[in-house]
Parts: C-alpha cells; structure tokens; sequence
C-alpha cells in the first residue's frame, strides 16, 4: 500500500466544498476552512474544484483528495479523462472520481479515465454499491469509497452511512482501503463506521457546511 493512504489509516478526512450559489462558494473560503479543519486534526482534505484545488495544497500540510464536479446531475464527479488530468495539475494527491458504471457525458467510461491516470496519481473510487467496488479493485484503484451509495437515482438512502456496504467491500477488498463517506453527520457516525471496518472516514457536510448544520437544529427545534 501507498505510504500516503497507510498514513490515514484510522484518521479523519475532512471534505471541504460548497455548492454554486452559496455564501461560501468561494476558494478562499474553502481554504480557510481546509486549514481549520486541519488544525482541529483532519488527516487529509477533499475538495473540488481547480482554484480550490490549488489553494488549499498551498494552505495545508496534508494529502488532497482533489476532484472535479461538472454539472450536479448523472456522472459529475471528475467525469471524464480531462478532468482528472487537470486535478493531478492542480496539486492533487489522490484524485476522486464517479466509478459507477453509468455513461459519462462525452462517451467515456471509469476505466476509461482510470486507464488514463494511473501511474500518475492515486485513484479514490467514489462507488454506489459492491459492483462499482469490484469493478474499481479489478482496474487497480487505490482506494474504493462508499461515496455515492444511496444517492444514485431511485436509490433510499439511510439516515446515517452505509455500514453494510462498508462490510461487503472489505469481503472483496483484499489490501484495498475502503473509505468510508456520505452521510456521515456525528462523531458517533464516524464511530460505528471504523467500528463497521472503514480503513478511513471521510466527513463534509456535517462539519464544514453550516446552512444544513443550521438546518438540522431548526428542524430539531421546530
């Protein structure tokens, strides 16, 4: 295993984005907010985005997990070979990307892009199910996620994350990490996910996006 990816076996990673639109869409922001978040003990950042990307590698003293959202709909997380190519430019030390096997916008597939850049960079497999993962461990990605299960259309997601699929990956995993991510909204979440097998835990909208961490207590109060 990659000595990078050893280092954050049993650590926090913190993911640092904001959407389009938002007051804190902004790569200065989300800078400031990946050097915050290293102070309080994150191993490592995720991030999306070219400028913030870069900015935060310049920032923080840890591994970057970059990648590329095009769009907010079907494959948007580095789709395609370009985008992935351009993370690795901007700083990136292990790049992100959608392995479902649903069709990428320019025609191209996971192992299309994975083919494309390894060797270059390591690759996180942001999967849905047990499948994506097989199919990502056979291609030789360095790190399989449960990022995307429960949020592919007609999918039910569960309150909290994935324990199960976390289970099943590391059935089939071999010397693969399986990360854990989504949905993870509490220390108590990140808790059962090491306790479930998570090699890593990978928390974003519970720490680093206040609107829906305000939300959660209105609706609490309410």
């Amino acid at each position: 295993m990659n000595k990078l990816i050893a280092d954050l076996e049993g650590k926090l990673i913190v993911s640092c984005q904001a959407y389009p639109g938002e007051p804190m869409r902004c790569s200065e922001t989300m800078a400031q907010m990946a050097e915050a978040a290293v102070e309080g003990g994150a191993a490592a950042i995720r991030c999306q985005g070219l400028r913030d990307i870069e900015l935060i590698k310049k920032r923080v003293n840890v591994p970057v997990i970059g990648l590329w959202k095009a769009g907010h709909e079907d494959v948007y997380i580095t789709p395609g070979v370009n985008h992935a190519l351009k993370c690795i430019e901007a700083g990136s030390d292990i790049v992100a990307i959608d392995a479902t096997l649903r069709p990428r916008p320019d025609g191209s597939t996971f192992s299309d892009t994975v083919k494309a850049i390894k060797g270059k960079t390591l690759i996180m497999a942001d999967c849905s199910n047990i499948e994506d993962a097989k199919h990502a461990i056979d291609l030789g990605c360095d790190i399989v996620a449960t990022t995307l299960a429960g949020n592919l259309p007609g999918d039910c997601p569960q309150s909290g994350p994935d324990l199960e699929l976390i289970d099943e990956m590391n059935k089939i995993s071999g010397d693969v990490p399986v990360f854990c991510e989504g949905r993870v909204h509490t220390p108590e979440d990140a808790k059962a996910a090491f306790e479930a097998g998570a090699f890593a835990v990978c928390v974003g909208t519970g720490i680093t996006h206040p609107t829906s961490i305000t939300r959660w207590f209105v609706n609490k109060i309410n």
